[in-house]
């Protein structure tokens, strides 16, 4: 039985941003996508006083998954789509879910005209707890991953094409990030533009301006690492463009400025599993948060 691409869908604009995100994505691989709405269970007291209202209450959580549903089978006729109610809290519904998917799909909602995303509670704990590629998309733009159109509406041929931005740590590169972000840009037929911060040595102090001999060999020594680490790579998939930009300075800083021209910004998220649960390092947080492009996160050990 195939993988499928999971959406997670509350009925709000971004929820069906993700599920139009995951179609096209759907479709790219040739997989099917399930629509997983969440019910929270209610307090017994609350659910006597609710009583009246279930009926109606449910009767609008069939209907916006049923119509969720039908415009995505209507849009992507080739596209295999089915539902499922499950009941629990809704990270770890969520995550339940996605345990035999390919992707977990997830709205993430935008600060107005902000670039930036909220992301709540639920959606980060999703992220955190999942250990299946999570894609958080935005609603509002038109798909970033789409070609630019001309003044006819037609597809441009001469824009140029949004790459998938991967930021990369060439002290700990991982497999499963690196296959995953190089796929995405295989399968989108664009460039894969490899993010890489890099920070002084640590035996400078805080502050401390570089000598520019230091920063020249530094930078020189980045810029061999990312090649390295990208070498076998760029042999698996001949046909991708790499890019590669080694820089010094912030890594979420980067990451946030090149997801503005990227159709989707890849990162990665070490499994850490702690008596306080599951957390996000501070690179894949500030990304969440305030990249423009929709953001994958890949979990690795």
């Amino acid at each position: 039985m195939p993988r499928t691409i999971t959406v997670g869908l509350d009925g709000s604009p971004e929820s069906r941003a993700a599920a139009e995100w995951a179609a096209r994505e759907a479709q790219q691989r040739g997989l099917p996508v399930k629509l997983v709405q969440v019910r929270e269970p209610v307090p017994e007291p609350m659910a006597l006083a609710m009583l009246l209202g279930a009926d109606t209450h449910q009767h609008w959580t069939e209907k916006v998954l049923r119509e969720a549903a039908e415009e995505l089978r209507s849009g992507h006729p080739g596209v295999e789509v089915t539902t499922q109610h499950v009941t629990g809290q809704p990270a770890e519904a969520l995550a339940r879910a996605a345990r035999d998917a390919e992707l977990l799909v997830l709205g993430s909602r935008g600060l107005g005209g902000i670039r930036g995303f909220l992301v709540g509670s639920v959606g980060l704990a999703a992220v955190a707890s999942t250990e299946r590629p999570v894609v958080l998309v935005r609603a509002g733009e038109q798909a970033v991953e789409e070609p630019a159109r001309d003044e006819t509406g037609a597809p441009s041929t001469t824009a140029a094409t949004r790459p998938v931005v991967l930021g990369l740590d060439v002290g700990s590169p991982d497999e499963a990030l690196l296959a995953f972000a190089f796929d995405a840009a295989a399968r989108r037929n664009v460039p894969l533009r490899v993010v890489h911060g890099w920070k002084p040595p640590p035996y400078y102090a805080y502050g401390m301006a570089l000598e520019p001999a230091v920063e020249r060999e530094t930078a020189k020594a980045e810029a061999a690492a990312v090649t390295e680490v990208l070498r076998p790579w760029r042999q698996k998939f001949p046909g991708v463009e790499v890019v590669e930009q080694p820089h010094f300075g912030s890594p979420s800083l980067l990451l946030i400025e090149a997801s503005r021209e990227a159709s989707l910004v890849v990162v990665g998220r070490r499994v850490r599993r702690t008596s306080f649960g599951a957390r996000l390092g501070p690179v894949v947080h500030a990304v969440l948060h305030h990249c423009a492009a929709p953001v994958a996160v890949v979990a690795h050990d």
